[in-house]
C-alpha cells in the first residue's frame, strides 16, 4: 500500500504518516485513513499505544503527512475525543474512507484519537 500511496494510487481515502522512529532515528511510513480536515489532520489509530507509529509519535511529535498529492509537517497529540464521533467524522468528510473506518472498527483493541496540526511553513 505505501507503494503505491507514494505514486499517487489511493490518496483518496489512504495517506502517508510519516514518523522518526523511536529506536532507530530513522524516518518510518505509515499509511493511515485520510483524515484531513483543513489545517488538522486526524488519525483513530486501533491498537492505541502499542501501534508503532503511535510510540513513534509520542517520543517525537514532528510529523509529516502526504495527502492530497503533498506533504505537510506538523504536530501529532493523543487527544481526548470520542474515537466513535471521530470516526464517523471522517468518512462524513470524506466518503471513501468509509471502508477504512469500517476496518478500524473490526481490529480495534484500543481506539486512540491523534490531531495533527500542520504548520505549512515547514515542507
Amino acid at each position: 500500500m505505501i507503494g503505491l500511496l507514494k505514486i499517487g494510487i489511493g490518496t483518496r481515502s489512504t495517506a502517508l504518516l510519516e514518523t522518526t522512529g523511536h529506536r532507530s532515528g530513522r524516518q518510518r511510513l505509515t499509511a493511515v485513513t485520510n483524515g484531513i480536515d483543513g489545517d488538522q489532520f486526524w488519525i483513530v489509530t486501533e491498537h492505541g499505544t502499542r501501534a508503532s507509529y503511535v510510540r513513534n509519535l509520542m517520543h517525537d511529535a514532528n510529523v509529516r503527512v502526504k495527502t492530497r498529492g503533498r506533504w505537510r509537517c506538523g504536530v501529532a497529540h493523543l487527544v481526548d475525543d470520542d474515537p466513535t464521533v471521530r470516526l464517523e467524522k471522517i468518512a462524513a468528510a470524506n466518503p471513501r474512507a468509509r471502508t477504512n473506518t469500517n476496518i478500524v472498527w473490526k481490529s480495534a483493541t484500543d481506539l486512540r484519537v491523534i490531531r495533527i496540526n500542520f504548520d505549512d511553513g515547514r515542507t
